[in-house]
């Protein structure tokens, strides 16, 4: 059972003069699909980097709990996962050699069993030893959601997700998404209909535009 709690508290961002979002407030404390929505420029990537760690927000806070314990910022790492355009791969490995790589960094065991099942679920597995530049834009967004899965994180952050897939793999991100949401906090933060169907709650960010 993931006992996973994230909870925004009245979160502001402002970069100088100009608001992005404020008093946001989103309590997630079930497994499941949240959407974060609004059209593109409404801060969407903004909001889930805060989620993440990657900046700070002006005000409020973000508090990232496991079984009622608040988990440390340095440690955030290991119980995230997290799919956006802004990723880097790192092209002159292969697919192997770049999960080997972020497991390392991540400083967590390299599950073999895991991976693989991914990598053919994904349809690389074939392709796991060719170097990266040679995958289109698609593989490498297949890729990016074995990276954000491969250590069975509690909490899996998804910013425009289905960016470069076609229908085939779109369903198949569609059906592995509904599949981790069984046991993970599963945040979309998506403009795109398909992509907000998959939410069981959605919360708009125009909604939180007024200063």
């Amino acid at each position: 059972m993931n006992n996973y709690s994230l909870t925004i508290d009245s979160i502001t961002k402002t970069f100088g003069r100009r608001l992005i979002f404020k008093n946001v407030i989103l309590k997630c404390e079930e497994n499941g699909i949240w959407g974060i929505a609004g059209p593109n420029g409404s801060g969407k990537s903004t909001f889930v980097k805060c989620l993440c760690g990657i900046i700070s927000p002006t005000r409020g806070k973000v508090i990232h709990s496991l079984n009622n314990k608040e988990i440390e910022p340095e440690k955030l790492h290991n119980h995230i996962g997290f799919v956006s355009p802004y990723l880097v791969l790192y092209d002159e490995f292969s697919a192997e050699e770049n999960l080997h790589y972020f497991a390392e960094i991540r400083g967590v065991k390299y599950n073999k069993e895991k991976i693989d099942y991914l990598l053919n679920e994904f349809l690389l597995y074939d392709r796991r030893s060719d170097f990266v530049k040679a995958y289109s834009s698609g593989m490498k967004q297949r890729l990016k959601f074995i990276f954000a899965l491969m250590h069975s994180p509690e909490l899996v952050i998804l910013d425009e997700p289905i960016s470069n897939l076609d229908n085939s793999g779109k369903e198949k991100v569609y059906k592995i998404v509904n599949e981790e949401a069984k046991n993970s906090v599963i945040i979309i933060a998506s403009n795109d209909d398909s992509d907000l169907a998959l939410c069981s709650s959605i919360l708009d960010l125009n909604n939180y535009k007024n200063d």
